[in-house]
């Protein structure tokens, strides 16, 4: 249903938690190198439980591969820097939806690639940093999926 494109994640355990939330909303995981940890990490398989058989998980050694292997799928960035809210976002099935890495969010080279109407950002309350990165690609992907139907 949805592309997850988690740039240079650093945590495994959110990984493997995103790993179960594509299991169970239908969505493709897309991992761009490096990554800290390694695909056999425990952790990473801890909290992926046997949901890694149920998930599509693509790795790429940069973004430019991963974007090629995207197509022409719309690719949005989610960001506190992000210009819109991403509830007033209307997504569409086989989107993508980027997301930067735990300490240090999207690189301005990647976010200077997204077109600034596809910049999106959480709302949170003021002066706070941010959300954990599987909290975040969950708010995000339920909230396309129920603009979609739950298709």
């Amino acid at each position: 249903m949805f592309n997850i494109v988690l740039f240079q994640p650093e945590i495994p355990p959110n990984t493997g938690n995103i790993i179960r939330l594509c299991a169970n909303t239908g969505s493709i995981l897309h991992l761009v190198q490096p990554l800290g940890f390694g695909l056999g990490d425990r952790e990473l398989r801890r909290a992926g439980l046997d949901y890694t058989d149920l998930t599509r998980v693509h790795v790429y050694p940069d973004l430019a591969a991963c974007q090629a292997a995207l197509g022409q799928a719309r690719l949005f960035s989610i960001e506190t820097s992000g210009r819109h809210s991403y509830s007033d976002c209307h997504f569409q099935p086989g989107d993508a939806l980027c997301f930067g890495p735990e300490t240090r969010g999207l690189p301005a080279e990647v976010l200077s690639d997204i077109p600034t109407e596809r910049q999106l950002f959480i709302p949170m309350r003021p002066g706070n940093r941010s959300l954990n990165l599987s909290n975040a690609v969950a708010l995000v992907v339920y909230e396309a999926w129920r603009q979609n139907g739950f298709a």
